[in-house]
């Protein structure tokens, strides 16, 4: 039941089913796996990209970010920003069955524009896939 404030809902205006294609990762031997991969530095953060060579059609991605991001609050606000950036970037440019690992760098992810955060992941994805 809609409560009788909220707008009505218009039609052709949904937004993507994330939580269908993407899959967070979580174990190390995934991080690890993603670490021995491509990757690709970005001014707002680092993005690792690895095919999984399966038949899985998941997009899987996983965030982190050290110490020198700054206190667990900094970290915290820059994973916050980096799973935003993924959710609105990876279902429409993200490849089925491979891995990103996000890695937010230090006074960049936190206070770069949002939009300059989404053009770096595009970027970098751009870089990630066309590279032999």
């Amino acid at each position: 039941m809609t409560p009788p404030e909220a707008p009505a809902a218009q039609a052709g205006n949904t937004p993507p089913a994330v939580s269908v294609c993407l899959e967070t990762l979580r174990k190390r031997s995934d991080f690890l796996a993603a670490a021995r991969a491509k990757r690709q530095g970005m001014p707002g953060m680092m993005v690792q990209g690895r095919d999984r060579g399966d038949a899985e059609g998941t997009i899987r991605v996983g965030y982190t970010c050290s110490k020198k991001v700054g206190n667990a609050v900094a970290r915290n606000r820059a994973k916050r920003r980096l799973r935003e950036v993924a959710r609105k970037v990876l279902p429409t440019e993200g490849r089925a069955g491979w891995d990103y690992v996000l890695i937010g760098r230090a006074e960049a992810t936190a206070a770069r524009d949002f939009e300059a955060l989404l053009r770096d992941l595009r970027h970098a994805l751009e870089k990630l896939h066309g590279a032999p």
